[in-house]
């Protein structure tokens, strides 16, 4: 399953919307599936593997490949976390502020991570890195709120359907 949800991660960062520095993509959707199922373990995995494969089939290996992966990571670790200390039994409210704090999470650390690649790179300018912030914002919010807004359902039918169990 872990396999699975970290091939969708990569193959929906290559599907991405892509305009400059404003990425629009769904690649989180499987780590927080991954994590809200099984705990921080598998969420990590997940992102983990999922953006690594995304990385080395979009970019390759560079200076900067980790900073890239690891908002992903750290975002499987977390709802995880949560997910696991709430007995993977989360309401629906609570599904949607962790996704959207953790949607923040990965907004905030690529932006860092793109700020350090444009100055290792050379591409820097101060409008190129806060000129769409706001915008990049929104739209974390925006896809954060329609994730937690659905994934409760997603998560009850995937129980069913693989017949797993809440811890």
């Amino acid at each position: 399953m872990d396999a699975m949800l970290a091939a969708m991660c990569a193959v929906l960062g290559c599907l991405a919307l892509n305009f400059g520095n404003l990425k629009f993509t769904f690649e989180s959707l499987p780590v927080h599936i991954g994590a809200l199922l099984f705990g921080p373990v598998d969420g990590m995995l997940i992102g983990g593997v999922g953006t690594l494969l995304y990385q080395l089939l979009r970019y390759g290996v560079t200076a900067t490949t980790l900073l890239w992966i690891l908002p992903y990571v750290l975002c499987g670790l977390s709802v995880g976390w949560c997910a696991r200390e709430k007995g993977f039994s989360l309401t629906s409210r609570q599904t949607v502020v962790l996704v959207v704090l953790n949607e923040l999470l990965i907004t905030i650390l690529n932006t860092a991570a793109l700020y350090i690649d444009s100055h290792v790179y050379g591409y820097y300018t101060p409008t190129f890195i806060t000129g769409v912030l706001g915008l990049r914002l929104v739209i974390c919010v925006a896809k954060a709120v329609a994730y937690g807004s659905v994934l409760p359902g997603v998560i009850k039918l995937l129980r069913q359907i693989f017949h797993l169990r809440e811890a």
